[in-house]
């Protein structure tokens, strides 16, 4: 785990540090959608003199070089998402839990009918409730 996350960093042109090596443990590894505060949180839980500023950069950086994404899918709180391909994501209002739904499950129409813009990108952000499975 260490020497693919180590890679990771490297092939994305990070310089490890011990501090970074911290945060990247916990959020590329993470299928949660933690903010910056819980990344600091549970980072600090194992390397205690990490300060606030260190994850906030660390995390940033992160984002600047494509480890993360940095969605803001919360009334204006940006949450750190490691799943980096194209998805898009559910929220449970009951929760609060964000969920990946893989790209291919929903299907947006008639982006090319929006006259005098050119759509690069675009994500779903849906809410509700999520069902339990029923046992069969």
């Amino acid at each position: 785990m260490n020497e693919d996350i180590l890679k990771a960093l490297l092939d994305h042109g990070v310089q490890p540090s011990a501090q970074r090596l911290a945060v990247a443990r916990y959020v590329l590894a993470t299928h949660d959608h933690p903010t910056a505060d819980r990344v600091f949180s549970v980072v600090r839980e194992s390397f205690p003199w990490i300060s606030r500023a260190t994850v906030y950069n660390t995390l940033n950086l992160f984002v600047e070089k494509g480890l993360l994404r940095a969605p803001a899918l919360t009334g204006g709180s940006v949450v750190f998402d490691p799943n980096t391909a194209r998805h898009h994501h559910f929220i449970d209002e009951k929760s609060g839990a964000i969920h990946d739904v893989p790209w291919e499950s929903v299907e947006v129409c008639n982006i090319e009918a929006l006259e005098g813009f050119d759509v690069t990108d675009f994500q779903v952000v849906m809410r509700g409730v999520k069902r339990r499975r029923r046992r069969t």
